[in-house]
């Protein structure tokens, strides 16, 4: 066994404390459609999935297309409420000073959205050419696609990667992708991060340094 040779962060809700504000709004647009759904059901249902299959799961449950000008307005609304509202997981900068192995980003969500939030929150100049979409890839979470695609554009073999993800579809994306996966449990159920196969479990980003290199350096 050997370190990580790459660690792959996703975004929302690992990197910046974005997935709060982006389930109310989707929520209250979702109601103002004639579709009351709870945050524990946005939680549940939407969380660590693309927005494609967030809306055409939608579409299902109204029984009819979403125009695009809805999906527009839902972005815009979105947007703007990340950046007036979006902070970084708490101890996540110090977990990127402390890492010694290079790292990148691969999310379920847009280049905008990540650019809005991890701009917001003076992220977005740690991920520089670092940034990897499931827009940029045929299937998005659970499939292991935008993964697989991270790992090749920075020249690192899957087996060689460490995903940290805080979901059940991003965690089972990490593993379909022969990857060491780490659920962050601070505010998903350690119990749905372990059956979707996570290896690991951690609920602040101080213990995760440990998780990733102790194993290594005391057998050394």
């Amino acid at each position: 066994m050997q370190p990580p040779h790459l660690v792959i962060f996703d975004c929302d809700g690992v990197l910046v404390d974005s997935e709060l504000i982006s389930n109310r709004v989707f929520a209250t647009l979702l109601g103002e459609l004639g579709l009351p759904v709870s945050l524990e059901f946005m939680f549940e249902n939407f969380v660590g999935r693309s927005m494609q299959h967030c809306w055409e799961q939608v579409e299902r449950m109204l029984g009819r297309d979403v125009p695009p000008a809805v999906r527009d307005d839902l972005h815009r609304r979105t947007l703007a409420a990340l950046q007036a509202e979006v902070k970084a997981v708490q101890g996540v900068e110090a977990l990127l000073d402390s890492l010694d192995v290079p790292y990148c980003v691969a999310s379920s969500g847009t280049h905008a959205k990540m650019a809005a939030t991890l701009g917001a929150t003076g992220l977005l100049p740690r991920f520089h050419n670092r940034i990897f979409s499931a827009t940029e890839v045929a299937r998005g979470k659970p499939a292991p696609d935008i993964f697989l695609y991270a790992a090749g554009k920075c020249g690192v073999q899957p087996g060689s990667c460490a995903v940290i993800e805080d979901s059940p579809a991003g965690v089972a994306a990490g593993v379909a992708a022969g990857m060491t996966v780490y659920g962050y449990c601070a505010f998903t159920p350690v119990s749905r991060l372990r059956a979707a196969g996570a290896h690991h479990t951690f609920d602040t980003m101080a213990k995760l340094p440990a998780l990733l290199f102790a194993p290594y350096t005391e057998t050394r």
